[in-house]
């Protein structure tokens, strides 16, 4: 046996009671800042709905299962239908047969109610403006002085409106600057002489001396009210707005979902005997952007902003397409999308990788091949109203980014309005963002059409889908027509939390 040679004591320390002033007071990270934001923003828009949205948001979106044409398809639909999850198929066809016996869905009701989405955004900019300006200047009941009134400075009018009273105070003026000069130089008691300019040595560095006309590190500062006034009311270009004519779900196209208020979670994907992966799980609102391109065979179709791939993966399990191009602006994007066609494209190197399907990096408002796409699928970088209010990494909300996010919109309209270009006359266009903000979606829809068309002549048509999302209520909580200029949206809804998601249609003019 073993001798214990030496016993060590060792005594316990202690603990002080006191918890961490980072632990007592919760400290404010980006997820807070998002969340604060659209508080304000999306509670000024949406009022009391707000409410439900925020839960939903904050809670753990819901998936649907896309089977992959490429594996065992039938096995993977038995193993679907066996959790219980439903064909989005299927949905369709009773939600089109009701409409035959003329049982209309809600999502019809008060479609042409007036809805004053202008007046509420051009009032929380105007509240937005007065929190600015509070911010910076003082009340006068915090420091008894009055904040100082905006001013308008002119020269010309300036010097002709205030040549009579100069002339009337030069006296006076004059005068009373000679007396406190006088008891200035009287009462000062010393003089600091190293910052007397010898003649000797020149007086030309006196006139490199540049007046300052603006605060060291405000030059990239952007208020926040500048985001508002992206959305624009006024339209000075030739604008149809037309309802799309037929809507067809591909043959082909296998979706799985869960019926509304069932939070089941899908099993996770297992490898075929092809050696593919069996089904994408995705979003559930990220399927509508695709379906309602409606890609046909023949067609060459682009996908401006791909990454991370669920969107461009369906347009090819429509079994529709002899091209798809796929563009991001990242080579870490693109190479996350060459995984995903990998993982779900049966002899992906063979019959698919440059020659049915083609990978461009560049930023989508340089791409240059114009009026050469049938159809173009424009899912543009956004805010990702979700993702900010529960991930910290790659959060837009970022106080470095706030430049950044401010000029989103702008960033938005530039790829929209290339896309256009890109359009063959006669093809269609499906823009879409994953947020709420009434400024990112019907806002820049409306400043690409207006750059286009006074910038090169290029006009365009919105294509209404309210007829057609009403075949979906079973599945998605969609935001009431009156509420949308020219398109559609998902919106968060606890039962089915989808999205958000909102998208257009829109075709360009022969």
């Amino acid at each position: 046996m073993l001798k214990i040679r030496n016993i060590c004591l060792l005594q316990r320390r202690w603990k002080s009671g006191k918890r961490r002033w980072n632990v007592l007071q919760h400290k404010r990270n980006n997820c807070d800042r998002a969340l604060e934001t659209f508080d304000y923003f999306y509670g000024s828009v949406y009022g009391g709905r707000w409410k439900n949205m925020r839960a939903a948001l904050l809670t753990e979106h819901k998936y649907v299962a896309m089977v992959n044409n490429f594996g065992d398809t039938e096995q993977t639909c038995s193993m679907l239908e066996l959790d219980g999850a439903i064909n989005i198929k299927s949905l369709i066809r009773l939600a089109i047969e009701r409409e035959e016996i003329g049982i209309e869905s809600n999502i019809l009701h008060n479609r042409h109610a007036h809805y004053d989405i202008d007046d509420k955004l051009e009032s929380l900019l105007r509240k937005q403006q007065e929190r600015e300006v509070a911010a910076i200047y003082p009340t006068a009941a915090e420091d008894g002085h009055e904040p100082p009134k905006q001013l308008s400075y002119d020269r010309k009018n300036s010097d002709i409106d205030t040549k009579g009273q100069k002339d009337s105070e030069k006296e006076s003026s004059s005068l009373e600057f000679t007396q406190s000069l006088t008891k200035a130089l009287e009462q000062d008691v010393q003089v600091d002489e190293s910052r007397i300019v010898d003649p000797q040595f020149g007086t030309g560095g006196l006139y490199e001396y540049v007046p300052a006309d603006s605060i060291k590190g405000m030059q990239d500062w952007v208020a926040e009210s500048e985001h508002y006034k992206y959305y624009q009311t006024s339209t000075d270009f030739p604008l149809i707005i037309e309802p799309e004519a037929i809507f067809q779900y591909p043959e082909h196209l296998a979706i799985y979902t869960y019926e509304m208020g069932n939070c089941a979670e899908f099993k996770p994907p297992r490898q075929c005997l092809t050696g593919v992966l069996s089904h994408f799980l995705m979003d559930g609102a990220s399927v509508l952007p695709p379906l309602f391109l409606q890609v046909q065979p023949g067609e060459r179709v682009l996908d401006a902003c791909a990454a991370p791939g669920g969107k461009s993966l369906l347009m090819l399990q429509t079994l529709h397409l002899d091209q798809l191009v796929c563009n991001d602006v990242q080579e870490s994007r693109l190479n996350k999308l060459r995984r995903v066609m990998q993982e779900y494209l049966f002899d992906y190197k063979q019959r698919w990788a440059s020659k049915r399907l083609i990978f461009s990096q560049s930023d989508a408002r340089n791409l240059d091949e114009y009026n050469s796409y049938d159809k173009i699928l424009v899912d543009v970088p956004c805010t990702t109203d979700r993702h900010v209010l529960l991930h910290q990494d790659n959060n837009i909300f970022k106080p470095t980014r706030i430049k950044e996010r401010l000029r989103i919109p702008e960033l938005q309209a530039g790829i929209l309005a290339n896309c256009l270009r890109l359009l063959k006359p006669g093809g269609s266009l499906v823009y879409s963002t994953c947020s709420l903000s009434p400024v990112q979606n019907d806002g820049v829809i409306h400043m690409a059409l207006q750059k286009v068309f006074n910038e090169y002549g290029i006009t365009a048509r919105i294509k209404d889908l309210s007829q057609h999302t009403a075949l979906f209520s079973d599945i998605y909580r969609f935001e009431q027509p009156k509420g949308l200029k020219y398109g559609q949206m998902v919106l968060p809804y606890l039962p089915a939390n989808f999205g958000p998601m909102y998208f257009s249609k829109i075709t360009r003019n022969t």
